[in-house]
């Protein structure tokens, strides 16, 4: 049974660090595109960040670019967003989303429609 759990959210100071990580369960990472996003209050779905599933390609948001960094452990199952220098903006819901297995779909910033697998979620709020 496929279970996706993404964590280390929190509140930071605009200019702060978090790390988020999403463990996967019950699926082979190997073979999935993974896909960060992010859903601000009274806002649509945003795509921040992508990895294919060999991690030699990683796509951003121009919001994020240049302050956010994806990777992934395929050994660990887990894939981990670095997200540096934050600011107010940032603050929103950030899920951790699979694509469908063997297929390429990080070719661009990352279209919600394109991964049919999700966690939960997990909250970040950047304030002073």
């Amino acid at each position: 049974q496929l279970r996706i759990v993404e964590s280390g959210g929190g509140l930071v100071q605009p200019g702060g660090s978090l790390r988020l990580s999403c463990v996967v369960s019950g699926f082979i990472l190997d073979d999935y595109d993974i896909g960060w996003f992010r859903r601000a209050p009274g806002k649509e779905s945003e795509g921040v960040s992508c990895i294919s599933s060999s991690g030699e390609s990683t796509k951003y948001a121009d919001s994020v670019k240049g302050r956010f960094t994806i990777s992934r452990d395929n050994a660990r199952n887990t894939v981990t967003l670095q997200m540096n220098s934050l600011k107010p903006e940032d603050t929103a819901v950030y899920y951790c989303a699979l694509g469908s297995q063997y297929r390429t779909i990080c070719t661009a910033v990352p279209d919600k429609g394109r991964f049919p697998y999700w966690g939960q979620g997990t909250q970040v709020t950047v304030s002073s």
